[in-house]
């Protein structure tokens, strides 16, 4: 296999860790978000007038 660039493990870790970090920060957040979003459709549902 060709490297790509001259790593070694511990970048490759450091690497590897910091990407599942802003993985889950991410899934987190979205998680956050998405209850918020149900929480503001709920007032509209509720306060809508046709």
């Amino acid at each position: 296999m060709p490297q790509m660039a001259p790593l070694n493990w511990l970048s490759l870790f450091i690497l590897m860790f910091l990407i599942t970090i802003i993985m889950m920060t991410m899934i987190y957040f979205s998680f956050v978000y998405n209850k918020k979003m149900k929480k503001m459709h709920k007032k509209i549902y509720n306060n809508w007038k046709w």
